[in-house]
Parts: structure tokens; C-alpha cells; sequence
């Protein structure tokens, strides 16, 4: 599971980071204002399309179909996932592309009318992503059963390398349709990277097969876990149009909260995947997957709470040293810190929920997941109004807790010492950091003790960790 998970997060880091210099980058050229906003609410909807199916939604759903396919049969399966993927994937930017007016007044309503129609022009083409991305998602669960996992870990970097190169050479003087040319000339870039992928498990492009119970089978599967997606990205998209509300510059201020947060937890996505690959072979041994299921909880909180501590007491340096000037003195700050408390226990729902789906088990997580989207929504609508962009975090945290709650009393996980130890020393690592965001210290004072604590907390976890795994029974 490690070395798995070391080699993937080697191969996704540079994809991560160049992302996050995108952010940087756009936030440099045109500044945090309404021009900014307006590409943003462009690409949210491809945007969150890509991240979701990175973030395992097809993996999900295919691998457990795919490994119950025998060897000589695969091919044919294939050849009817792609073609099936990449008609809905069709549809999908035609939907979004001819109806790209109403698309980015709904995600954006408080944007001006100027706003909203160069917005529109950019989400006709990044539309096209979507099929592209359909076919990369694909490919990386096909490689994942293989336990192929590096090719598909490229996937983020050639998808921002080309929207990078552009904005480092044109600066302000990018335009925003060359913008989302980049974006579709990357995921041109991404699809082609994992092709070989599907050629080595048999996939020939002059082979077409279509077989509908397959497909179907596959949809079935999808349903609840787009539910639950779906759900999650109605989320963002509410948390957008709150701050496309609380005036110019709001909706980019989010998401650099939301950037700088995921940024040094690159390895999540990569365990995930390893883990749900490890799951899923052992179905049928439930000590074997409950052990599994645990020491990659302990795993998790080895790479979220260190990073979580160190964002939530050095924030304000941190939005000083690496963003543009002058974005240390509004919200962003605050708002980084409580959402780096939220992905703390968010990034323990994802593996919680791939608990379930290592045994084809869509709807479990998907009850789970929406009642605490009811809640975090419900929130949404009344928090922000009254606390500002701090309330969105708060509103997404009580949304997590529940969440996960749902999730541990569905599998009797409540009394489990690691699961009850886990978010007690959570809670005391990230309120003694709160204390240090509230230090008048230097910049690299603040920052030198944010690291210091996240160290100690960081060796710690590593120190349970081990001990778990040496034991080789439940984590205690």
C-alpha cells in the first residue's frame, strides 16, 4: 500500500503543484476582481467534472465490474465503456456549450451582465473537455486494476501544463478564449497519456464492441455514487453563489482557499485509489478490509492533520509570502485556516465511503453523503449572510462531521479506539494552532512555529501508524 501510494503521489505532485501556480498565475495577470470571477465560474463546471472523476467516482463504479470480467472478455468491455463514455461525455459538452448563458448566470448570479457574457463565450469551449477527461477516467481505472498507477497520475499536470505556459508567457495580456484553448489543448494531452493503458489490456481502436447490459451495468453502478457527487458539487456551486454575492473578487478568494488548502495533501487522491484497489480484493475476509479500512485512516491523518496544523497557525504569513499583494489583509487568511480544518475530516469521509464500494455497495455512501450535504446546504443558505466567507467553512465542516458520523455508525466503527482517539487529538492539534494564528508574531516567526508544531504532530501520527501496522491487527 505504501510504496503503491508513494509512487502515484510522486507522479501526481508536479500535476498538483503547476495547478495551484494556474491559480497563481491567473491571480497575478488579472487580479482579483470580477474578470478573474467571471473564468472561474467558466470552468467550474468542467472543472468539477475532471476533479470528481480524478478523485475515483468511475474507478469506483468500473473496478469491482472490471475484475469480474474474465481476461479474454476484457477487450470487448472495454471497446463498450469507451464508446458509451464518450457519447455521454458528447452530450454533456453540447448541453453545456449551447446553453453556456444560462450555465454561468446560475453558477454566478451576482456577476455583471458584461461578466457573465465573456464567461459564457469560455465555457462553449472548455465544455470540451468533458469527453476527454470521461475517456482518461477510464483508462485509470482499467490501469488501477492492473495496478498500473503512474500514467494516470500524469493526468493533472499535462491537463495545466498548456494553461501554465500560456499564462507565463502572455501575463495580462491573455485573452480568456486562449485561455480555455489551453485548457482543451490539455486534456487532449491527458487522454492521450493513458491510451497505452487500454492498449495493454487488450483495447484496439479498430475493435468496436457493444455490449448494453455492460454498459448498463456500469450506469447502475454510477447512479448513486453521481448522486453523491453530484450532491458535493452542488455544495461548491452554492458556496459560489453565496460569494458571487459578497462582492467583486469574493468567488476567487474561495477557491484560493480552496487551491491552497489541497495543495499539500497530494498523496489523498493517490491512497484513495491504492486503498480501494487493496479493499476491493479483500471483500470477502471483512477483518482483513476492516484493517485495511483502518490503518488508511491513520495513513490519512498523517498527511491531513500535520498539514492542516501548519496551514491553520502560519495562514496569515503564508497568504503573505506566496499570493499576490495585498490578498493578506482581506478574508482569504480566515478562510484558509477553517477550511484546512475541514479537509481533516472530509478526506476521512472518501475513504470511508470506498469502505463500501470495495464490495459494489453505491448506496450506503450515497445516504451517508446526503444527509450531510442537507446540512452543510442548509447552512450555506444561512450562515455566510450573516458571518461572511468564513461561515462557507463553516458551513462545509458541519456538513463533514455528520457525514462522517453516518458513515461510522453504518459500520458499527463508533467504538473502535482508533475511531473515537482520532478527531480527540485532531481537535487538540488544530486548536493549539489556532492559538499560533492568533500570535503577533513576525512573518517567519509565525511560520517557524506553525512548522515546528506540525512536525511534532506529523511524528506523532507516524509513530500510531506504525505501531498499527506492526500489530497487524485493528488499529488501537
Amino acid at each position: 500500500m505504501f510504496r503503491a501510494t508513494l509512487w502515484l503521489t510522486l507522479a501526481t505532485i508536479a500535476g498538483l503543484a503547476l495547478g495551484f501556480g494556474r491559480e497563481w498565475l491567473l491571480v497575478d495577470a488579472w487580479g482579483a476582481g470580477a474578470r478573474t470571477d467571471g473564468f472561474l465560474v467558466a470552468l467550474f463546471v468542467p472543472e468539477a467534472i475532471r476533479m470528481t472523476l480524478a478523485a475515483g467516482l468511475l474507478s469506483s463504479a468500473a473496478l469491482p465490474l472490471f475484475q469480474r470480467v474474465a481476461a479474454p472478455q476484457q477487450p470487448r468491455w472495454i471497446a463498450t465503456q469507451l464508446g458509451s463514455l464518450l457519447l455521454t461525455g458528447v452530450l454533456i459538452a453540447l448541453v453545456l456549450s449551447v446553453a453556456s448563458t444560462l450555465w454561468v448566470t446560475v453558477i454566478g448570479p451576482g456577476m455583471a451582465p458584461a461578466v457573465r457574457q465573456v464567461a459564457a463565450s469560455s465555457l462553449m469551449l472548455l465544455a470540451w473537455t468533458v469527453p476527454l477527461v470521461m475517456v482518461h477516467a477510464l483508462a485509470a481505472a482499467v490501469g488501477q486494476a492492473k495496478e498500473h498507477f503512474m500514467l494516470a497520475g500524469l493526468g493533472s499536470f499535462l491537463y495545466n501544463l498548456p494553461a501554465v505556459i500560456v499564462l507565463l508567457l502572455q501575463r495580462s495580456h491573455t485573452q480568456e478564449r486562449t485561455l480555455a484553448l489551453a485548457f482543451v489543448a490539455g486534456a487532449v494531452l491527458m487522454m492521450l497519456s493513458v491510451l497505452p493503458l487500454l492498449w495493454r489490456a487488450g483495447w484496439r481502436p479498430w475493435q468496436w464492441n457493444w455490449n448494453g447490459s455492460d454498459a448498463r451495468a456500469l450506469y447502475r453502478k454510477l447512479g448513486p455514487l453521481l448522486v453523491s457527487a453530484g450532491a458535493s458539487q452542488g455544495l461548491v456551486l452554492l458556496e459560489r453563489i453565496c460569494a458571487s454575492f459578497l462582492g467583486e473578487g469574493a468567488i476567487t478568494v474561495v477557491n484560493l482557499a480552496r487551491k491552497l488548502v489541497n495543495l499539500p495533501l497530494v498523496a489523498l487522491m493517490s491512497l484513495n485509489q491504492v486503498v480501494l484497489a487493496r479493499m476491493t480484493r479483500l471483500a470477502g475476509d471483512a477483518a482483513a478490509r476492516r484493517h485495511a479500512l483502518q490503518i488508511g485512516l491513520l495513513v490519512t491523518a498523517s498527511m491531513t492533520l500535520p498539514a492542516a496544523v501548519g496551514m491553520v497557525g502560519a495562514a496569515p504569513s503564508l497568504v503573505e509570502l506566496f499570493l499576490p499583494a495585498g490578498m493578506a489583509q482581506g478574508q482569504l487568511p480566515l478562510l484558509l485556516a477553517w477550511f484546512a480544518c475541514v479537509i481533516v475530516f472530509g478526506a476521512w469521509n472518501a475513504l470511508l465511503a470506498r469502505y463500501a464500494y470495495a464490495t459494489g455497495d453505491t448506496v450506503l455512501p450515497m445516504r451517508c453523503e446526503l444527509q450531510g450535504s442537507a446540512l452543510n446546504a442548509a447552512a450555506l443558505l444561512l450562515v455566510p449572510a450573516l458571518t461572511g466567507a468564513a461561515g462557507i467553512a463553516w458551513a462545509a465542516l458541519a456538513g463533514c462531521l455528520l457525514t462522517a458520523f453516518l458513515f461510522l455508525r453504518s459500520y458499527g466503527l463508533l467504538r473502535a479506539p482508533v475511531i473515537y482517539r482520532l478527531p480527540l487529538v485532531a481537535l487538540v492539534a488544530l486548536a493549539i494552532a489556532g492559538g499560533v494564528f492568533q500570535m503577533a508574531l513576525g512573518q517567519w516567526q509565525q511560520i517557524g512555529v506553525a512548522a515546528l508544531l506540525a512536525t511534532v504532530c506529523l511524528l506523532v501520527m507516524v509513530a500510531w501508524t506504525v505501531r498499527a501496522v506492526r500489530q497487524g491487527g485493528p488499529a488501537n
